[in-house]
């Protein structure tokens, strides 16, 4: 059987869908991108479900069946023409692949970075927030929704899985990175949340297993586009950026005696940067917006510790404009006010839908 006849006879199928907050335009050619694991493929496929399957084409790049026998842009058109295909989806598609795209009725490329061709809309895909999160936690109760966001992370697949959190950790480690790819996110696990250099990330690497200088500069630059990683300048301090890996979960399978601050300090940065809020570090005392509002991670502080503490860095909020001064907490809300400057603490799951809501 013909390739493609196999791929047009044998739709993947998409079991129990939750619906994601980035909806796909209806209409209009689409570069649906985002990190490996945020569910691009399973947004797609339930697309697929209404749609005709005769009209459809799914190609996925990374299907075996592909190493030795390519693809060329002129079989898949071929096939367009011959079996009046009006939906083309490729998947797991990197830049040049194809010289170029098939000339179809509606086409949806997904990839990890977003492909620089002007006819595609693009539409990125971050994987879960704690919202999304617990819409995939159904039958767990909402106190139980936190802890279990805390163990499983923000990958859906992994939200989803019957198996233990390491073990769901183990397997997308090894589907989804090559053996040099994987040595490198543990340097990286090990040096999470620190300020770093690409070159003092290099120096780390290369004292563990054997790399070359181009390969670790290249596929850092990769992990970076594809927000696998993340660098966040910093006000207060100008030697590194704040390296964060993408998932706070992930990142502490990867290590050993991670502390629940960091955890908890990278969940928060990480729910600004899904709601396209641009942070800069202010040191170690919290994440700064364009606004100048600071928001300081203290998941157990009491209203008395953190006032005396926000006493003592009066001085620094002043320097540095603050505006306001958000506290996030795991479970504590209040709020005061030291001169003119007001400081207000809410938990997690507040403060992430709050945010949520002014950023749509």
């Amino acid at each position: 059987m013909d390739l493609l006849e196999y791929y047009q006879n044998q739709h993947p199928i998409n079991d129990n869908y939750v619906t994601r907050k980035c909806q796909l335009p209806k209409k209009g050619d689409i570069n649906l991108f985002g990190v490996r694991g945020a569910g691009k493929t399973t947004i797609v496929l339930d697309l697929m479900t209404e749609e005709d399957e005769e009209s459809t084409l799914y190609i996925d790049f990374e299907d075996p069946n592909l190493i030795f026998t390519p693809l060329s842009i002129v079989t898949i058109q071929q096939f367009i023409d011959r079996n009046g295909i009006s939906l083309l989806i490729l998947d797991h598609y990197a830049e040049g692949l194809l010289p170029s795209f098939p000339n179809v009725g509606r086409l949806i490329v997904l990839s990890r970075i977003k492909l620089l061709n002007e006819f595609l809309t693009p539409a990125e895909l971050f994987p879960l927030d704690y919202e999304e999160f617990l819409a995939f936690e159904t039958s767990i109760a909402h106190s139980k929704g936190f802890n279990h966001f805390l163990r499983s992370g923000t990958l859906p697949g992994l939200a989803r899985s019957q198996k233990t959190a390491t073990l769901s950790m183990k397997t997308f480690l090894q589907s989804s990175f090559d053996g040099h790819e994987q040595k490198l996110l543990l340097i990286l696990a090990q040096h999470h949340t620190k300020h770093l250099t690409i070159h003092q990330i290099y120096t780390y690497a290369k004292e563990k297993f054997k790399v070359s200088k181009d390969w670790l500069y290249k596929t850092m630059k990769l992990f970076t586009e594809e927000k696998l990683v993340f660098f966040i300048d910093d006000r207060y301090q100008k030697s590194g950026k704040k390296m964060l890996l993408f998932d706070f979960a992930f990142a502490k399978y990867l290590t050993v005696g991670q502390p629940f601050i960091m955890q908890f300090d990278t969940m928060i940065a990480l729910a600004l940067m899904k709601h396209n809020i641009t942070v800069q570090t202010l040191g170690i005392h919290g994440y700064v917006t364009k606004e100048n509002e600071l928001i300081v991670p203290a998941p157990f502080e009491s209203e008395e510790s953190l006032w005396v503490k926000s006493q003592n860095k009066f001085s620094i909020y002043k320097k540095y404009n603050i505006k306001k001064v958000t506290i996030v907490t795991v479970a504590n809300s209040y709020e005061y006010n030291i001169e003119k400057l007001h400081f207000e603490a809410l938990p997690f799951d507040e403060w992430s839908i709050i945010n949520d809501e002014d950023n749509t």
